[in-house]
């Protein structure tokens, strides 16, 4: 099957049998859906000649196992990355900078990686200085450590539930102060939150932690 556009910026080419994206339409739409395929990697080109005018990506439902989003410079405008249901065990999203314009995807507001098989939190978070929702629930995370939401100041809602997580950092939250909804719902926390949220703001926060063994 054949992708098809639906006007003159969307383009579908869910349940079309595709083992990679197809460069030579995926670069001229707003919105590309890619769900429902046989994509196994997805690379991003550095040359900032062949940017890209998404904003919506859904690679959704393939079979991508590992992942590197270090070298994204073709996608300057991609608000939303829609990773579920792929195998991911390996994400990549950003590595240490110099300066804000060599980061990766520089606009993306919203990173979906529900059910994959992240043993930890996709490194690099802290890089998408845009970033306001992630989705990580249905995966196997165990711990969530010191730095992986470091430097996410523009983080609103973080999704962590049916996870694996026994433990985090009492400071993993510390400086994320547009913080509203922490989900930690159906994971292995064992012991009570310690005061790790003394320095959010509580009048916006909504936590729900139920389902857990405590």
């Amino acid at each position: 099957s054949e992708c098809w556009w639906e006007g003159e910026l969307l383009l579908n080419c869910s349940f079309t049998g595709l083992s990679a994206v197809p460069e030579d339409k995926a670069p001229m739409a707003t919105t590309a859906d890619f769900s429902h395929n046989h994509i196994t990697t997805f690379l991003c080109t550095s040359g900032r000649d062949e940017e890209w005018m998404l904003k919506h990506l859904n690679l959704s439902d393939n079979l991508i196992s590992q992942l590197s989003l270090t070298t994204c410079r073709n996608l300057p405008v991609l608000e939303t990355l829609n990773l579920n249901g792929n195998a991911i065990q390996s994400l990549t999203l950003g590595a240490p900078t110099h300066g804000n314009g060599d980061r990766p995807l520089p606009a993306l507001k919203v990173l979906s990686v529900e059910r994959n098989n992240l043993k930890t939190v996709p490194r690099g978070l802290g890089q998408l200085q845009s970033l306001q929702t992630v989705c990580l629930s249905s995966n196997a995370i165990r711990q969530i450590d010191l730095t992986d939401f470091q430097n996410c100041s523009q983080l609103k809602d973080i999704d962590l539930h049916n996870n694996k997580i026994t433990k985090f950092h009492p400071d993993a939250f510390r400086d994320l102060n547009k913080l509203q909804v922490l989900d930690l719902r159906e994971n292995a926390l064992t012991t009570p939150l310690p005061q790790i949220f003394i320095f959010l703001n509580f009048f916006q926060l909504e936590m729900d932690s139920s389902d857990n063994t405590w």
